[in-house]
Formats: structure tokens, sequence, C-alpha cells
């Protein structure tokens, strides 16, 4: 190891916000290496007010935060469908946790459905089934549940460690840009000199 390079430990809490059943998975990583904690599920399909499933959601987001004491919090984005209702249930869903979050005051990072599968299967548009199997596979853990809820709140978190883990080896030279700014025209002659092809000719 070089003198000087220091490897960050790090805690995710990753999410998977829904008002039957709620998703959820805990990563401890240290640079570039990610290992499960936990992971399950907080059903809610037993509650007929909406209002006591948010109750719940706010407070299991809470005690898996002051359990674990995360440093993050990895939350999937509602989808955009068809069924407004459900649009509306999710965002609500998703917007309580998020407020556990902050309560604790931990930073917050959304991630698109998409994005998560693609940073972990390589397609857009994998299954659960498939993320649920890769996640296995690249972390080294068991799981028997029937619900897939959990392992996409793993994903949430896995994703977010892959994120960071990307950006901290791609140089910092590397990611700036290298063409100059262009120098805005203070006079029209400046101008028409800087864009000639813009010069309608009569």
């Amino acid at each position: 190891m070089s003198k000087g390079i220091v490897i960050k430990e790090r805690v995710i809490l990753g999410i998977d916000p829904g008002t039957t059943v709620m998703g959820y998975g805990v990563l401890h990583t240290t640079g570039k290496k990610a290992v499960v904690l936990t992971l399950g599920v907080l059903k809610l399909d037993k509650y007929d007010d909406y209002a006591m499933k948010l109750k719940k959601i706010f407070e299991r987001t809470v005690g898996l935060i002051d359990e674990y004491h995360p440093d993050e919090l990895a939350i999937e984005a509602p989808f955009f469908g068809k069924n407004v209702q459900s649009m509306l249930k999710l965002g609500r869903a998703q917007g309580v946790a998020i407020a556990a979050a902050m309560s604790r005051e931990l930073s917050v990072v959304e991630y698109a459905p998409k994005k998560i599968k693609q940073s972990i299967t390589g397609n857009g548009n994998a299954s659960k089934e498939q993320v649920a199997s890769l996640l296995q596979k690249q972390l080294k853990f068991e799981y028997d549940n029937q619900y897939f809820d959990a392992t996409d709140g793993l994903a949430a978190a896995y994703c977010h460690f892959m994120q960071n883990t990307l950006l901290a080896s791609i140089p910092a030279s590397t990611t700036k840009s290298k063409i100059p700014a262009k120098k805005k025209a203070s006079t029209w002659e400046a101008f028409v000199a800087q864009n000639p092809s813009k010069l309608k000719k009569l």
C-alpha cells in the first residue's frame, strides 16, 4: 500500500421504499470491499390505515439508523408508471424514509431503478431475480426470503458504493474539462470575428 493512502470506512443504508413491503440492506465498506451487515423487509400489508404505514416506515428507518449507524442513505426513486395513485403512494413512502434519515442528519442520495440495475448487472432492464443473483455472487451472502424487496434495498446501497468507488479511482485531473471556455465577446465586432458562420450574407 502506498504511503499516504487512507482507506475510508463507510456504512451505507439502502432502501427500496414501498407501502406494502419496504426492502432494506446495510453495507459496511472499506476501500473497494463491501460486506453485508443485514438485509430484510418491513411488511406493511397488515395495516389498513395508510398513515400508520408511513409511521412504521419512519420508525423502522430510524431504528436501522440507530442500530447500524450508517453514514449515508441510498434510496431507490419511484419509477414513472401509468398508475398515478401508486406513484403518489411510493413517493410518500420515499419521502418518509428520507425524512427519517434527515432526522438523524444522514446525507441522502437517490438513484433511478434503471441506474441501480445498470450498475450491478450492466442491464438497466434486468429482472429482480437477476439483480438478486448477481448481488449474492458479488457480495457472497445467502438470502432465502421470498421478497426481492430486500435485495432491491441492498442493491441501492451497493449502487451507491460502486458509484463512489468509481469516482475515487478516477484521477482528479481527468475529471476536469480540457477544453478552454470561450471568451465572451465584448463588442459586436468581436462577436462577428469569433462567429463568422453566424453572419448572414445578403
